[in-house]
């Protein structure tokens, strides 16, 4: 009998709509949010740019998933630890 190993990590990977997870979560807050604005506004042009934005940012979060930019960050730790005082004042 062939036996599989259990995949912990598989949340790490999932997919929705071919977005990550939070990706997909930021995605619906703002669908969420444009039928909020076009629940209250009455407004033919507001309907039409929010299903563009919505469109766009959709678009957007699929290539950013495609080719991810990298941030440049600093270090987080320094390469040396030392207990060596760091202010001029004497502490007696």
């Amino acid at each position: 009998m062939k036996r599989y190993q259990v995949y912990r990590n598989i949340r790490k990977q999932a997919m929705v709509m071919g977005l990550p997870i939070a990706l997909f979560v930021l995605q619906m807050v703002s669908v969420i949010g444009s039928l909020l604005v076009i629940i209250f506004s009455f407004n033919f042009g507001v309907i039409v740019a929010l299903l563009l934005f919505n469109a766009l940012l959709y678009g957007a979060l699929v290539r950013w998933v495609k080719r991810p930019f990298q941030i440049p960050l600093q270090k987080k730790f320094p390469d040396a630890i030392s207990t060596k005082r760091l202010s001029p004042l004497p502490y007696d």
